[in-house]
């Protein structure tokens, strides 16, 4: 997948497309075809425990140059699943997520550089009203003229954003992996 961040990165500097006949422009996410998957450890790093969100809603404008680009999305907080009921419900409440206050999980890109020949989309994170820096390091980019799919990953210290609860019972890192869907 490297290689169409690649091709997407020396097109756009060339003539403006965003490679592999991604235009540049306005795209909106598909919520229904994009999630995020995490990865993290519990009960002291001895049990794995994976899960999703759902992306409620978001906004790709494709810029020329392609380090032009900006990425706004909206996860549902509610939407945290792990297929354990009784966890999935705690880490909603006002221990971890407190989705009642604070439904939304929100990122909003500053810049997006590349490194090599992967690309790296930095922004500011809002988990719980408390916002922080993260980069995602985007790892493909594939599409058409009016649709285009990105996978980026990142990782996140939940600490970062005051969610503190349950040291050495939950895991203090997620690995996130964003598969996003976004059409014209």
């Amino acid at each position: 997948m490297a290689q169409g961040v690649t091709a997407i990165r020396a097109a756009s500097d060339s003539n403006g497309d965003v490679g592999q006949g991604i235009a540049a422009g306005a795209y909106t996410i598909d919520p229904t075809r994009s999630e995020i998957t995490f990865r993290t450890r519990a009960l002291w790093g001895l049990l794995g425990v994976r899960g999703t969100f759902s992306v409620d809603s978001g906004t790709v404008e494709v810029g020329a140059p392609v380090t032009a680009s900006t990425v706004e999305a909206v996860v549902s907080a509610a939407s945290f699943s792990s297929g354990i009921a009784q966890r999935d419900e705690h880490v909603r409440s006002s221990d971890y997520l407190d989705v009642v206050n604070h439904p939304s999980i929100v990122f909003a890109s500053d810049r997006f550089e590349w490194s090599g020949s992967r690309g790296a989309l930095h922004g500011q994170l809002t988990v719980r009203g408390v916002t922080r820096p993260v980069s995602l390091d985007v790892i493909g980019v594939t599409g058409g003229e009016r649709e285009f799919t990105a996978r980026a990953t990142t990782r996140i210290d939940r600490f970062d954003f005051e969610v503190t609860t349950g040291r050495g019972m939950t895991g203090r890192t997620l690995q996130l992996t964003l598969d996003v869907v976004a059409t014209r």
